[in-house]
């Protein structure tokens, strides 16, 4: 029998206004979690695993203050949520359809109502992240994707063949033998959720490892997960070092995929440590993932200057720039540069800069000291070079919290190397070129990055739309016309890009589960031939 799912739609995003009940709940939940100390296990098979060996976890906005400890694994860890997932597969496997997208449906609703308000203060606290850009994506986007898995599961479980007089033929989904390691970011919550759960929706079970800096919200995810009713061992918690991971899973026999979001770096060393361990598989590995970006937005003389200059300011700097779309490149015309900086450097000199405690902090911390360190590192060279002019900010400070101006940098040369390169950070780099070059600025934007993740484009001529929207066609796996390049809904603009931005699977669409199931053309002969002779072989 095949259910009808609920009306799937989605998720309200709630604005947190002044004087609103919501603002209200969030900051109670924000001052009980900074209140408490917790101690986070890892979760294998159901079960609570302790080590004694703590990591701290501290909000990167307030290093001194301690909000809990985890449990750090190794790689006996990884082996037994190998095993645990291993044990759990032919039961979870065998789950109807309707039963495992019950877990996600409900997972999805006590996120939206009963965990709604600590799943906010936990992202916010644990990766510095203010509330509109939290409910946004841990509590919205995370609530889209497992809500429109289960539609999309549905919508491929009935994709089927057609079928012959005397036949039935059909299509048996099947999910991948073996099981499938999801390896996650710390600057969304809802993809470090997504990417166990894609796999696990299509009968898969997963070994999880999330990143380090969010282990607090990965551990509140699970256990949600389990409160929604998903059984021990499908998906699989642990804390380690992303060596002692791969060197256990990349070796195993039952390695069947792989759902990855990261750096490219990270992502090509883990392609070329699964080719070369091919020989051992059962099965080759599916490989799903999406890495960095260089991301632009190219103005138009034709532009509004005002809009451009907004689509920067929120496109470079709404999570201090570390979203894998954040614009960290642009190209603006000459005619338009000064009043595109001017209204910049109004809006940037109103920008609040803090803790994520006030609300009226538009710009937190970054993550960690790493990236703190390396981010001043880069402003620091750029107010030395003579190919570079600091525009806008610049300033750098971690004695409380990982805090970095948001920064503007005027590149004299479109090579320069924040032109390039992926930051992951709140600087932004401008190249002015004159307003007659406009093709073979298109030709430098098109070359001046490895990557392909998202891209904007601000114009208002037609013909021009037309003609930049075909040039820059292989630019970006998510385009946006008068619009800035971030902030992609499930079920509205699939997420995903190409060159060394990744695999394109486009997360909360059925393209991405796709990649977890196995299909299996069966055909079935009502009346089965009963003479081996065809017509033609007969004699008149």
């Amino acid at each position: 029998m095949f259910y009808k799912l609920p009306y799937i739609t989605n998720e309200h995003i709630k604005a947190y206004a002044p004087n609103s009940t919501e603002r209200e709940l969030l900051k109670e939940e924000i001052n009980a979690t900074r209140a408490k100390e917790v101690e986070l296990p890892m979760i294998i098979d159901g079960k609570e695993i302790i080590t004694g060996k703590f990591q701290d976890i501290r909000p990167p906005h307030d290093h001194n203050h301690l909000l809990g400890r985890y449990h750090q694994g190794g790689k006996e860890h990884v082996q037994m949520a190998i095993n645990a997932a291993l044990k759990a597969k032919p039961a979870w496997e065998a789950l109807s359809p309707e039963s495992r997208a019950a877990i996600f449906l409900k997972a999805a609703d006590l996120l939206a109502t009963k965990y709604r308000y600590q799943m906010n203060a936990v992202t916010m606290l644990g990766q510095s992240k203010n509330a509109f850009q939290a409910e946004i994506d841990c509590v919205a986007e995370l609530a889209d994707f497992w809500r429109y898995n289960a539609k999309n599961m549905y919508e491929i479980y009935a994709m089927q063949p057609n079928s012959s007089p005397t036949i039935w033929n059909r299509t048996a989904w099947r999910p991948l033998e073996g099981f499938v390691f999801a390896l996650t970011p710390f600057n969304f919550t809802s993809i470090a959720g997504n990417l166990p759960s894609a796999p696990a929706i299509m009968g898969n079970v997963c070994v999880w490892k999330p990143s380090k800096t969010s282990v607090y919200s990965a551990w509140l995810i699970m256990k949600i997960l389990r409160e929604a009713g998903l059984p021990n061992g499908v998906i699989n918690l642990v804390y380690c070092s992303g060596p002692d991971a791969a060197d256990v899973i990349f070796k195993h026999k039952e390695f069947a995929g792989l759902h990855f979001t990261g750096s490219t770096e990270v992502f090509n060393g883990m392609w070329k440590e699964i080719a070369e361990n091919l020989p051992n598989y059962r099965s080759y590995p599916r490989i799903v993932g999406e890495t960095g970006g260089k991301d632009y937005v190219f103005a138009h003389p034709t532009a509004c200057p005002k809009a451009v200059a907004t689509a920067l300011v929120r496109g470079s700097f709404e999570y201090q720039g570390q979203k894998c779309s954040a614009a960290s490149r642009a190209y603006i015309p000459a005619s338009m540069w000064e009043d595109v900086k001017d209204f910049m450097q109004k809006d940037l000199k109103d920008i609040k800069t803090g803790g994520v405690e006030d609300f009226s902090n538009f710009v937190n911390a970054v993550i960690d000291e790493a990236s703190y360190d390396k981010l001043a590192a880069t402003i620091q060279q750029a107010q030395l070079d003579k190919d570079t002019e600091i525009v806008i900010g610049g300033k750098c400070d971690k004695s409380k919290g990982y805090f970095v101006e948001p920064t503007v940098i005027r590149a004299l040369k479109p090579d320069y190397v924040t032109m390039r390169e992926e930051l992951f950070g709140p600087v932004l780099t401008v190249y002015v070129y004159p307003d007659s070059e406009v093709s073979e600025t298109l030709d430098l934007l098109d070359s001046g990055s490895a990557y392909a993740l998202t891209g904007a484009i601000f114009c208002q001529d037609r013909y021009e739309i037309d003609r930049i929207t075909k040039r820059l066609m292989h630019t970006a796996g998510n385009f946006y016309i008068n619009d800035k390049p971030t902030g992609a809904q499930v079920d509205q603009q699939p997420f995903g890009g190409g060159r060394a931005s990744g695999t394109n699977d486009k997360a909360g669409t059925m393209f991405n589960l796709l990649r977890w199931a196995s299909p299996q053309a069966i055909k079935e002969a009502f009346v089965p031939a009963t003479d081996y002779m065809y017509p033609n072989f007969l004699e008149s």
